[in-house]
């Protein structure tokens, strides 16, 4: 008799390469894992480092919403010069000398660039146009214009301005910076506009995620890592890490597993996703406040 391999359910916490597509670490996970269900909740760049959050097997469900938390980065943008994809990744479009922008100048874009703001996204970015990605409308040399969007930074702080020297001989200054903000904010666009700000152009040439949501890179593992020992963060422990925790007593999971709209405390009103739990800590399902009524979003027992 063959045994049978039983893949965890769960969240696998990475800490994403230089150089690989968030589709190129999936990929990698199906081969460790063992299973074709693995999904990842947000995307970071081929150039970006660190936190990219995977789901594995029942896990697959807790993505989208938790694609939708906060996000925290460290990076460092280059002011003087623009590139096509607003990072170092594509061809420089312009330099100017930025030795000249002072350290109070710089402050006072980045003020603008915190709390809610509107962004245009990167011309080179997976956002669909009429169906269709911009960054293939961008290399195929299409004009077009993507509207701007609302976006929360709620934090934009920099450590450290250093002088450089770009590769063309052009003095340029380093900014290391940290960022908190919303799903959906692209922090190259942040460089992009503070470079359009200060009148000399930026762009971004390092990004590492140390945040999304509950899940910090302290717990990330390299793929090196979890191919020598698959980490699971078993589904339960996940979501009470991420979403607020209803403790439901035995009827009422029995109810919920069969569909019943079950009332819900008002505590749970407008908080979005909530996750309950059946007396022995079971996660039953991830359900929203609706009418106050729980409606369910994905269910798991």
């Amino acid at each position: 008799m063959t045994q049978k391999h039983t893949t965890p359910d769960g969240l696998v916490v990475v800490d994403k390469p230089s150089g690989f597509t968030s589709h190129d670490v999936v990929a990698k996970m199906r081969g460790i894992a063992r299973t074709r269900r693995v999904g990842h909740a947000g995307t970071l760049d081929p150039m970006a480092t660190g936190v990219l959050v995977l789901g594995v097997e029942k896990a697959t469900k807790l993505l989208g919403h938790l694609a939708l938390t906060e996000k925290e980065y460290v990076g460092t943008i280059r002011l003087g010069q623009n590139t096509i994809t607003d990072d170092a990744e594509g061809e420089i479009t312009s330099s100017v000398d930025a030795s000249e922008v002072t350290r109070d100048a710089i402050d006072a874009g980045i003020a603008k660039l915190t709390g809610d703001i509107m962004q245009v996204p990167s011309k080179v970015s997976a956002i669909k146009i009429n169906g269709v990605r911009s960054y293939k409308r961008a290399r195929e040399g299409e004009e077009f214009e993507i509207p701007a969007r609302p976006v929360t930074v709620s934090s934009f702080a920099v450590y450290d301005v250093r002088d450089a020297v770009a590769d063309d001989g052009t003095p340029v200054l380093d900014l290391v910076v940290s960022v908190v903000c919303s799903s959906g904010t692209y922090i190259r666009a942040l460089a992009r506009d503070l470079g359009a700000d200060l009148g000399v152009g930026g762009h971004l040439t390092a990004l590492r995620r140390t945040r999304v949501g509950p899940y910090k890179l302290e717990s990330a593992r390299t793929l090196e890592q979890l191919q020598q020992e698959l980490t699971v963060m078993p589904v339960a422990e996940a979501a009470a890490a991420a979403f607020p925790r209803w403790d439901v007593d035995a009827r009422r999971a029995r109810l919920l597993l069969n569909g019943v709209r079950l009332e819900m405390p008002e505590e749970y009103a407008g908080v979005g996703a909530v996750a309950a739990f059946d007396p022995e800590g079971r996660l039953l399902a991830l359900l929203e406040e609706h009418k106050g009524k729980a409606k369910s979003l994905a269910v798991f027992g």
